[in-house]
């Protein structure tokens, strides 16, 4: 009998795995697809073009789990981003990231008084950031778990009741406020407040006005790269290096990967979950179940109704999924040029993105939930093969184009519409765009479902917000990786700390299994 088998050989299904064989646990992962990897894989999308088809560039991965996992020395190394972000604007253009400095040169062109502002602005995400770094790898307090769980969540927020007053509302406000309440406060530009709320909107089915979207901004900033402090890259190879890396030291600390296993049921007995069915109709016995796969596919399709309370039903059928994110990998002749950017190529290196204003994602979002897609999308495109030219051949290149919102109910007949949207707003910035176009793979919210098993094409598995967050992810009485059915387990983004490619629930789930009944291990 297995000690665990688990669901999904994602990120952070291979991440669990490789805490508890290291551990002298018998451990097993079960993935549908042919390759190990989830959403972080790499894949060859037209003949000579590589790219990360889904997830697609590197900050929030954890430290601790780089260094437990060796992947440096099995090969993993980041490219950090010259610039972290270019905006092509009407007329103009804004360039981020380069150092502070350079940073508040560009932002005196729209504002001298936002240049001014930066440096206090960072100062206050980066002390809101600090308090997410040290919950992120914590298993939250079990909301059933008596004095015990009462002393993990005093001990928890000793990070919170030690900041000085105004760090305090600085963190309720952007647990509970808009991107654009908390930008306003403080900047007055709208090319400034523009680029730093397009990071509320990623993969946020909602408004940069909706409440609980400043959380969504700060999710984005509290990472790092070779030692930096919010800053993002591209790994070598793709984001498939990073799972490759990954799986390898699952196998080499004693674990299993089986590919094209797809899960058909949770097996349940005498109120247990004690095993899983394959779509094979092969049954498979295991002290524990883990599931890699997001809260809402998992309990609508994979356990029993009957094996859950009707309370807790009611809540996972109130859980709030959907992203409305569209993917699209592009095959290029050769490189964009915009009609308004610095010379040269660096600008080219950033994350460009599109999304002049906040009333422009305010207006991308209201045609979604009207149309069922923006009109005037919001973009953000990476070109990886300009530091990795390993992707495309030369002189030619790959780009990654992640787009918001399409509402993942849209009609398969419009999606062409959706798409169709997305390169005529690049034109209108990059004139020529279309012309470099030989081949795009595309992913709608429909096809990522399909495709990686990413419930409504959720990359978070599930919203960010205030009340499926912390204990309460994805549920109270289920935040601390134990679901009310016993024996069953979560390790994904559907788990604290949420989504991105962290390694942070697999982590944490792993230790909550291993001090699982050692009360002195807390």
């Amino acid at each position: 009998m297995l000690d665990a088998a688990i669901i999904g050989a994602g990120h952070n299904g291979l991440v669990c795995a490789f805490y508890l064989a290291r551990a002298g646990q018998k451990v097993r992962l079960y993935e549908a697809r042919g390759v190990p990897g989830g959403a972080a894989v790499t894949e060859e999308f037209a003949p000579g073009f590589r790219n990360s088809t889904a997830s697609y560039t590197v900050s929030l991965l954890q430290p601790k789990v780089i260094a437990d996992m060796g992947l440096v020395q099995r090969g993993y190394r980041v490219i950090e981003r010259p610039f972290a972000n270019f905006l092509p604007l009407e007329g103009d253009y804004l360039l981020v990231g380069g150092g502070l400095a350079a940073t508040q040169a560009q932002f005196a062109r729209f504002s001298s008084k936002d240049a001014e502002a930066l440096p206090d602005y960072y100062a206050m995400l980066e002390t809101v950031a600090e308090v997410l770094r040290d919950l992120a790898l914590k298993v939250p307090p079990d909301i059933n778990g008596g004095p015990r769980a009462l002393l993990d969540a005093v001990m928890q927020s000793r990070r919170v009741a030690k900041l000085p007053l105004a760090a305090k509302r600085d963190v309720l406000a952007l647990f509970t406020r808009s991107a654009r309440e908390v930008l306003e406060q403080r900047f007055e530009s709208e090319p400034v407040k523009a680029a730093f709320g397009f990071d509320a909107c990623v993969g946020n089915y909602a408004s940069p006005d909706a409440p609980g979207s400043a959380y969504v901004l700060l999710h984005h900033v509290f990472g790092e790269v070779n030692g930096k402090k919010g800053a993002w890259g591209h790994v070598p190879g793709g984001m498939g290096t990073v799972t490759r890396l990954m799986a390898e030291a699952v196998r080499e600390a004693g674990g299993e990967i089986v590919t094209d296993a797809p899960v058909e049921r949770v097996l349940v007995e005498d109120g247990k979950a004690v095993g899983l069915r394959l779509a094979s109709g092969e049954e498979v016995r295991a002290k524990r179940v883990i599931a890699n796969l997001g809260p809402k596919p998992l309990f609508d399709r994979l356990v029993p109704s009957e094996a859950v309370t009707h309370d807790f039903a009611r809540a996972m059928a109130g859980y709030q999924s959907g992203s409305g994110s569209l993917r699209i990998n592009v095959a290029l002749s050769g490189l964009p040029r915009f009609t308004h950017a610095p010379a040269g190529e660096e600008h080219l290196k950033a994350g460009i993105i599109i999304a002049p204003s906040l009333a422009y994602m305010d207006r991308a979002w209201r045609d979604a939930t009207e149309q069922g897609f923006s009109r005037e999308p919001i973009v953000e495109m990476l070109i990886p093969s300009l530091v990795d030219d390993s992707l495309a051949p030369p002189g030619q290149h790959v780009a990654s184009l992640f787009c918001q919102h399409v509402d993942p109910d849209l009609p398969e007949d419009r999606e062409d519409d959706a798409v169709e949207a997305v390169f005529d707003t690049i034109e209108a910035h990059a004139p020529g765009f279309r012309a470099l176009v030989l081949h795009k793979q595309v992913h709608t919210p429909r096809a990522l479902e399909a495709k990686f098993g990413l419930w409504r094409g959720d990359i978070f598995h599930g919203r960010m917000s205030l009340d499926q967050l912390w204990a309460a992810r994805p549920a109270l009485g289920a935040g601390s990786y134990r679901t009310p059915l016993p024996g069953l387990w979560l390790c994904g983004a559907g788990a604290h700390p949420g989504g991105g490619v962290t390694g942070a629930p697999g982590h944490n789930c792993a230790h909550a299994i291993l001090r699982e009944g050692k009360w002195w291990r807390r």
